[in-house]
C-alpha cells in the first residue's frame, strides 16, 4: 500500500472516531477511467486491489488503467491481483508449509537469513481434510475417530504447529472446528479489512485466494477469492502479485423463488449444469436480480461454493442488507458490520447491482425440481423421479455384453417408456423385463445381521461437505425427515454405512437445540468428525463382508453425499456409482438403501402396521423448516463456538512440535519429508529450449480429473506407493491416504497417475496406473516406467482429451506429473488450476487446435515425440510444433498452442516454477 497514487485517489476515511486511508474508485470515474455503475462488481473489487498496490515497479499506473479498461468485450490485458489473505486446509495447507520450509532450508544453505522466507499476507490454515469415517453409527464414533486422526497424523500436525511459531501472520485452526469453508463463512471472512501497514491504518475489500477449489463460497457474502494451487498460494503468501487476465463476467439473473420441495442443494444441481451448458471456464460469475432476495446467504453460499463444478472461477452475490444480517447472526461485531456498509456504500459496491456482463443468462428459482447429480460428475443432473431409470440403463449398459440371452428389446423399450415425463410416465406397477443377474441380491452378514445387497445398493449415506452443513435450511430439513421416519417405524439397512460430518460445531449446537439430533442418531446418522470426511475420499472403509460381496459379484454399489465432488473412486476405490444429493435426500436414500427406486412412486420401506411410507409422507414442507431455522439459530451460538478457534483441545495442546526459525528434517520419516524442487538450486534461471526424442508416458481421454492424476484416497500394499511405504517398514493399516502423504515427495509422485479408476487409452481393458515402456514393450506402473525414462534422461510427455485436470485444486498433481519427468502436456482443453499448477511446476501445458485430438492424428502414444519452437524462448500463448515419429519412421506433424496466458506465467515456465523464480529473486536482491 503506497502513496501517493498515480490519480491522486488514496484519501482519508472517517468512521466512528477512526481516520483511515481507501483507494477511492469514485475518483477513477471522475478522471474518465470507466464509468463503475457498468463494471461488474468483481471487476471493481480488483480494481481497488490494483489501485490501491500501485508502487511503480510491480504496479504501476497502466495497471490501473488495464483494469479500469473492462467492458462486455473484454480486453485483451493482465493486472497483477494481491490477495488480502490466503486461506489453506491441511491436505494442500502441509506441502504449502514443507515447500516454504524447504525454501528456508535453500537460503540457510545459501548462508543467507532463512527468515527472508516469511508470507506477507495473513494465512489462515484449518485443518478439516483428515479425519476418516472409521467409526460410524455409535455414540463414540467421533472420539474415536478422532482418536485415530491424531495417531495417524500426529507428525503432519506438529509441522503445521512448526509453521505457526516460525513465520508471522500464519494462524492454525486445529482439527475437530469444522471445514475451511464453512469456518470461512462464518468466522474468517471479514468483507471489509480494517488493516495496519507501514503504520497506517487502511480500509480494504477483503480478498483471498486459497488452496481448496471451493474458496469461492465465500462469495456467499459478497467476498471476492477463488482457489488456486499450493504452488500459487505459496507465490502470493511471499509477495508475489497474482498475474491473470482480466476476465469475462457472466451474470445470471435470478427471477422467481424455490417452490415447495425444491431445496438449495437442487438449485445448485441446476446451476451447475446450465452453468457448465453455457460455458464458464476461466470466466467470473454474478448473480443478480429480484431472485437474489429470495435467498438466503447460506443459500447464497452453497451455489458459491460449487463455482468449480460449474466451470467459473468464482460465483459471487452482492453484499446487501441480507449478507449484514448474517453477519450479525454468525457474531461478527456490530461496529465491524456498520463499518462494512459505509465502505462499501463510498465504493458503489453496497446493494443491488445491475451492470454490464459479457453474457447474461436467466434463471427462474420457480422451476427448480428436486435433483441428484452423478454417478461420476457433478454437472450430470438427474431429475429425482428419474433415477431408478437412469441407474437401471446406466448398470444395463455396463453389462450389455452379459445380456446375450436377455430380451434386449423389452430392456431398451421399459427403459425408455418409464423415463418419460410425470405426464406420460406408465403406471409404477409396469412389469420390468427379466435382467437375469443384474437384480440378483447377495446375502452378506453385517455384524451379526443377515442382509441382502445386489447392484445399486446404497452402501454409503452421508451427511457431509461444505456444500451443504453450512446451511441449516437443508440440515434442519435432514433432522425432521429423520424424524418422521422414525415415528413412522423406518430404520436404515444393515449395509448402509451412515455418517453426519458437520461443518462446524454451530451445526451439532442448533441440531441439539431443535430436539432433532437424537432422530439422525437413531438412524446412524451419528456425529463422525468435523471435517471434509466422505467428500474428499475419508469415507473409510466399508465392513469387510460388504467390500467381498462386491469383488465377489463385481457389484455396481453406490453412495449418496450431500457434498460437491463424486469423481471416480473418489468417494471410496469400490463404489462404482457415486451420486450428490441434499441432505434430506441423503437420509431419504439412506433408508431406501438402493438407488434405483423411484421416490415419487415407489415407498421407502413400511411402517409398523405394514403400511407402505413414501417420501411424501415424511418430507417436511417449507414453513416447517424456515420455523426449525428461525426457533434453533442464534448468534449465541456462533459466538461461543468460535470463541477460542484457534486454541484446539488437550490433544492439540499436547502436541510436542520443533521450534526456530528452519525446520529440522527427519531422513526416516514418512511423512514430511525435504523435496528435492530446491536442492542444489542455481541462481541462473534454466530458460527453455526444443524437446527432442520424448515419449508418452500416458495416453488419456476427456475428463481426466485431479483425482485421476493425484488420488487422495486410501491405497494398497501392492500399488508404488504402498510398496515404498512397506519398504521403510509401514504396515498396510497405517499407510492413511495420499492426502494426508502430501508432506512426503516419495509416496505423492508414485501415486501421480496411480487411480485405480484411470484409463491408459495405449492399453486394452486396463484400469489404474500402468503403462507402456516402449523401448522394451515392458507393461508396468507408471512410477516404473518413468524411473527407467528417467534414467536414460528421456523426456516424457502426456497426451490427452478435453477438460484435462477438472477438479480439485490439487497442487501434486502438478508436481508429481513434475517430478515424474513429465516436461510437457498436450491436451484438448484444460482446466484452468490445472494448468496454472504445472505452468507453476515448469511444466508446459499443450493445446491441440480446434479439430486435433491425439485420436484424430492418429497416435496411439508409441511414437518418439519433439517439441520444435522453444530454442528462441517462449511467448505468452506461443504457437509450437509437435512432430511425432512413428517405428517405420513415417511422422506426423502438427500445431499447439502454449497455454501460458502472461508475461508472468512466460517467467515462472523460464525458471523452472513460480516457486524458484521467487527463491531466485530474495537470493540476489
Amino acid at each position: 500500500m503506497n502513496e501517493p497514487s498515480p490519480f491522486d485517489a488514496i484519501r482519508e476515511f472517517e468512521f466512528d472516531g477512526t481516520s483511515y486511508k481507501m483507494a477511492d474508485l469514485t475518483v477513477l470515474e471522475d478522471k474518465g477511467l470507466c464509468e463503475l455503475d457498468q463494471l461488474p462488481v468483481s471487476i471493481r473489487v480488483l480494481l481497488e486491489s490494483v489501485l490501491r498496490n500501485v508502487d511503480g515497479e510491480t504496479i504501476t499506473a497502466e495497471d490501473v488503467r488495464n483494469a479500469a479498461s473492462w467492458e462486455p468485450e473484454v480486453p485483451n490485458v493482465e493486472l497483477p491481483f494481491t490477495p488480502s489473505r490466503v486461506v489453506l486446509q491441511d491436505l494442500t495447507g502441509v506441502p504449502a508449509v514443507v515447500d516454504l520450509a524447504a525454501l528456508r532450508s535453500a537460503v540457510d544453505r545459501k548462508g543467507t537469513d532463512p527468515t527472508i522466507v516469511e508470507p506477507d499476507v495473513p494465512c489462515d490454515l484449518v485443518i478439516d481434510h483428515s479425519v476418516q469415517v472409521d467409526y460410524f453409527g455409535s455414540e463414540d464414533a467421533y472420539e474415536r475417530n478422532v482418536e485415530l486422526e491424531y495417531e495417524r497424523n500426529g507428525e503432519r500436525y506438529r509441522s503445521l504447529k512448526w509453521a505457526q511459531q516460525a513465520f508471522d501472520d500464519f494462524r492454525v485452526v486445529p482439527p475437530g472446528t469444522g471445514i475451511v469453508h464453512q469456518v470461512n463463512l462464518e468466522y474468517l471472512g471479514r468483507v471489509v479489512h480494517a488493516r495496519e501497514r507501514k503504520g497506517k491504518e487502511w480500509l480494504l475489500p477483503d480478498t483471498l485466494v486459497g488452496t481448496d477449489s471451493h474458496t469461492p463460497m465465500i462469495g456467499g457474502i459478497g467476498v471476492v477469492g477463488w482457489g488456486v494451487g499450493g504452488i500459487e498460494a505459496e507465490a502470493a503468501m511471499l509477495g508475489q502479485p497474482i498475474t491473470m487476465k482480466l476476465p469475462e463476467v457472466v451474470g445470471v439473473r435470478l427471477t422467481g423463488e424455490l417452490p415447495e420441495g425444491a431445496t438449495a442443494t437442487d438449485l445448485v444441481l441446476h446451476v451447475t449444469e446450465q452453468l457448465r451448458e453455457v460455458g464458464v471456464v476461466d470466466r467470473f460469475v454474478e448473480f443478480f436480480g429480484p431472485g437474489v432476495s429470495n435467498l438466503t446467504v447460506p443459500d447464497r453460499a452453497t451455489i458459491a461454493n460449487m463455482a468449480p463444478e460449474q466451470g467459473s472461477t468464482i460465483s459471487m452475490f452482492p453484499v446487501d442488507e441480507a449478507t449484514l444480517e448474517y453477519l450479525e447472526l454468525t457474531g461478527r461485531d456490530e461496529q465491524h458490520i456498520g463499518l462494512v456498509r459505509e465502505y462499501l456504500d463510498a465504493q458503489g459496491l453496497f446493494g443491488e447491482q445491475n451492470p454490464e456482463y459479457t453474457e447474461a443468462v436467466e434463471l427462474d428459482l420457480s422451476t427448480i425440481t428436486p435433483s441428484l447429480a452423478g454417478p461420476k460428475r457433478p454437472q450430470d443432473r438427474v431429475p429425482m423421479g428419474d433415477m431408478k431409470t437412469h441407474f437401471r440403463g446406466l448398470v444395463h449398459g455396463e453389462f450389455e455384453d452379459e445380456l446375450d440371452d436377455i430380451d434386449e428389446d423389452a430392456i431398451t423399450r421399459w427403459i425408455s417408456e418409464s423415463s418419460g415425463s410425470d405426464d406420460d410416465r406408465p403406471d409404477p406397477d409396469l412389469p420390468e423385463p427379466d435382467v437375469g443377474d443384474l437384480t440378483d441380491r447377495v446375502e452378506v452378514n453385517v455384524n451379526g445381521e443377515k442382509t441382502e445387497i445386489g447392484h445399486g445398493s446404497v452402501v454409503v449415506s452421508a451427511i457431509t461437505s461444505c456444500t451443504n452443513t453450512s446451511n441449516p435450511s437443508v440440515m434442519l430439513a435432514a433432522g425432521l425427515l429423520a424424524r418422521n421416519a422414525v415415528e413412522c417405524g423406518l430404520d436404515v439397512p444393515a449395509y448402509v454405512k451412515t455418517s453426519l460430518a458437520p461443518g462446524s460445531r454451530v451445526v451439532t449446537e442448533y441440531l441439539e437445540a431443535s430436539g432433532l439430533l437424537p432422530y439422525l442418531e437413531d438412524l446412524g446418522y451419528n456425529v463422525v468428525g468435523y471435517g471434509c470426511t466422505t467428500c474428499i475420499g475419508n469415507a473409510g472403509p466399508l465392513p469387510e463382508p460388504i467390500e467381498r460381496a462386491i469383488d465377489a459379484e463385481d457389484l455396481w454399489t453406490t453412495s449418496v453425499l450431500s457434498g460437491n465432488r463424486n469423481f471416480e473412486a473418489r468417494i471410496h476405490p469400490k463404489i462404482r456409482a457415486n451420486y450428490l444429493a441434499s441432505p434430506p435426500l441423503v437420509v431419504a436414500y439412506g433408508l431406501a438403501g438402493r438407488m434405483d427406486i423411484d421416490l415419487e412412486h415407489d415407498p421407502l420401506g413400511t411402517d409398523d402396521d405394514g403400511n407402505p411410507v413414501y417420501l411424501s409422507d415424511i418430507w417436511p414442507d417449507t414453513d416447517e423448516i424456515h420455523a426449525a431455522v428461525h426457533d434453533s439459530v442464534d448468534s449465541s451460538m456462533f459466538k461461543e463456538k468460535y470463541a477460542e478457534v484457534f486454541e484446539g483441545d488437550e490433544r492439540w495442546e499436547s502436541l510436542d512440535a520443533p521450534t526456530g526459525d528452519v525446520y529440522e528434517w527427519d531422513d526416516s520419516s514418512t511423512y514430511i519429508r525435504e523435496p528435492p524442487f530446491f536442492r542444489d538450486f542455481p541462481l541462473e534461471k534454466p530458460g527453455v529450449e526444443d524437446i527432442d526424442g520424448a515419449r508418452t508416458l500416458m495416453l488419456l481421454g476427456d475428463t481426466v480429473t485431479t483425482d485421476h492424476i493425484s488420488p487422495a484416497g486410501p491405497f494398497s500394499r501392492e500399488q508404488p506407493a504402498g510398496e515404498w511405504l512397506a519398504d521403510h517398514g509401514v504396515e498396510p493399516h497405517e499407510f492413511n491416504t495420499y492426502g494426508a502423504r502430501r508432506g512426503n515427495h516419495e509416496v505423492m509422485m508414485r501415486g501421480t497417475f496411480a487411480n485405480v479408476r484411470i484409463e491408459n487409452e495405449m492399453l486394452d481393458d486396463v484400469e489404474g496406473g500402468y503403462t507402456i515402456h516402449h523401448p522394451t514393450g515392458d507393461q508396468t506402473t507408471v512410477f516404473e516406467t518413468s524411473r527407467r525414462y528417467r534414467e536414460n534422461d528421456t523426456p516424457l510427455v502426456v497426451f490427452a482429451g478435453e477438460e484435462l485436470g477438472t477438479g480439485s485444486s490439487r497442487d501434486w498433481a502438478a508436481k508429481g506429473t513434475d517430478l515424474l519427468g513429465v516436461r510437457a502436456t498436450i491436451a484438448e482443453s484444460y482446466e484452468r488450476i490445472f494448468r496454472d499448477n504445472l505452468v507453476g511446476m515448469g511444466v508446459l501445458p499443450l493445446q491441440f487446435v480446434d479439430g486435433d485430438s491425439w485420436e484424430s492424428l492418429g497416435l496411439d502414444g508409441s511414437e518418439r515425440v519433439a517439441i520444435h519452437g522453444l530454442d528462441d524462448g517462449l511467448d505468452v500463448n506461443d504457437e509450437l510444433t509437435v512432430v511425432t515419429e512413428r517405428a517405420d519412421g513415417s511422422t506426423v506433424e502438427f500445431p499447439v498452442t502454449a497455454q501460458v496466458g502472461t508475461p508472468a506465467a512466460v517467467r515462472y515456465v523460464e525458471n523452472g516454477g513460480i516457486l524458484h523464480l521467487v527463491l531466485r529473486r530474495l537470493l540476489t536482491e
